[in-house]
């Protein structure tokens, strides 16, 4: 069957899928992968910009007006133009020649990373808080899934605090509900007359707080999250479908479904770990914590090795930065015209370069919209369109979910016969 969307959803709904209802599918299916590309694409770049930062020095790239440098609109938009304009080329190369190289490398240059922190890093206490959070997760992952929490109200904050500290009920809201602050950091967040509260009060106001804390987090990273692997499915499910034709069920499970996961668990621990490991033994005393997401990766570098090795790696890390965003774009050109083409494996050179200039563009014009509506982290807009976009597309991926059963159990029923 054509290699789109809509064929995911043909042993549910038949010859309906070849009509305006197909359309509907594939048109969602390429809103959610161009903003779920987005997403990926302005976080690699605002760390690309990081990184270049780090080797360069140079400040035109970055926003200085803050607490700590953080890439700047412009950096942003000559790193995305710089970073698509390259996916383009490899795009137009094809998938056997410019994806093929650059996924190859990418690959070397991680495991080289990888090894760096093995050695560098802290491992031991990786692999150790490997092994303990893999069984927490597992244990927990039923009430992680389905636990939900809502937005605290001031009026149900002010009812769970103690009498004494009602009259200053909305300078502590703000600080007791914020879902990345500790005790400590709410405590010395405070001014005026609600800092000289005493502490058992300010623990009660705290831990009123919770629900609210749960609902900032779960906010700021599982919906969050789930929507961007849900808005970057499409993209990948195609992608992995045409580079993997010929497998069965079973390796393509095992191959792209369990073994990237388990890698992921074991990269994101020892790269995290280290860095963690060296905010609780006092090695980084903060510099890690307190700078940007995007630049934490060059600042743990700089706290784990010195010298012209720190440079060479950091180096290495940009182009490795450079190498993963071009191949998740270039690989997103691909998929979105595939699917906008009827499913042909072999589009044509323009619809690449189009596909290409609309990411650019939808990029670009979020990035500012973010800087310009006042927010100080120009992904935010990014962020909020890839949620929206990604909602419609959960009502697909149930439908694809319920196909795939019904495709499955029918291919049964047709081997059983065919061996009788």
């Amino acid at each position: 069957m054509p290699l789109t969307i809509r064929s995911a959803l043909t042993p549910l709904f038949g010859k309906a899928m070849n009509g305006i209802l197909g359309h509907v599918v594939d048109v969602l299916g390429v809103v959610a992968t161009i903003l779920g590309v987005s997403v990926t694409i302005g976080f690699g770049v605002s760390q690309f910009i990081d990184g270049l930062y780090a080797i360069t020095g140079a400040e035109w790239m970055m926003d200085m007006s803050g607490d700590a440098p953080a890439p700047g609109t412009v950096g942003l938009i000559v790193g995305l133009v710089s970073i698509i304009g390259l996916s383009i080329i490899s795009a137009v190369s094809g998938v056997g020649r410019g994806v093929k190289y650059l996924s190859n490398l990418n690959l070397v240059l991680s495991i080289i990373l990888l090894i760096t922190f093995v050695i560098f890093g802290s491992f031991i206490f990786a692999m150790t808080t490997y092994g303990s959070a893999l069984v927490d997760y597992m244990l927990h992952y039923i009430s992680l899934s389905f636990g939900a929490f809502g937005l605290m109200s001031a009026a149900d904050f002010n009812a769970a605090i103690p009498a004494e500290a009602k009259q200053y009920a909305d300078a502590l809201r703000s600080c007791a509900t914020n879902a990345w602050g500790t005790f400590a950091g709410f405590k010395s967040g405070l001014e005026g007359q609600a800092a000289s509260l005493s502490d058992s009060v300010l623990m009660s106001v705290y831990a009123a707080g919770e629900p609210g804390r749960q609902f900032g987090w779960q906010a700021g990273w599982t919906t969050f999250y789930w929507a961007w692997w849900i808005a970057f499915s499409p993209f990948v499910g195609l992608f992995l479908a045409r580079i993997s034709k010929g497998r069965s069920v079973r390796e393509f499970i095992i191959g792209c479904v369990l073994a990237p996961a388990l890698v992921c668990f074991a990269w994101m621990t020892i790269l995290g770990g280290t860095a963690i490991d060296l905010e609780l033994t006092g090695g980084a005393n903060g510099a890690i914590i307190g700078v940007s997401n995007t630049s934490k990766l060059f600042v743990t570098l700089g706290e784990m090795i010195s010298g012209g090795f720190l440079s060479a790696i950091t180096v290495m890390c940009v182009v490795l930065i450079m190498t993963f965003l071009v191949t998740s774009a270039d690989s997103g050109i691909l998929v979105m015209s595939t699917i906008m083409s009827g499913g042909a494996q072999e589009t044509s050179i323009k619809h690449r370069i189009v596909w290409g200039v609309i990411i650019t563009l939808v990029i670009g014009t979020l990035l500012i919209a973010g800087k310009t509506s006042g927010s100080a982290d120009p992904m935010e807009a990014l962020k909020s369109a890839m949620i929206i976009g990604a909602l419609p597309f959960t009502m697909v991926m149930g439908l694809m979910c319920v196909s795939l059963g019904k495709a499955l159990y029918r291919d049964g029923l047709r081997d059983k016969q065919s061996g009788d």
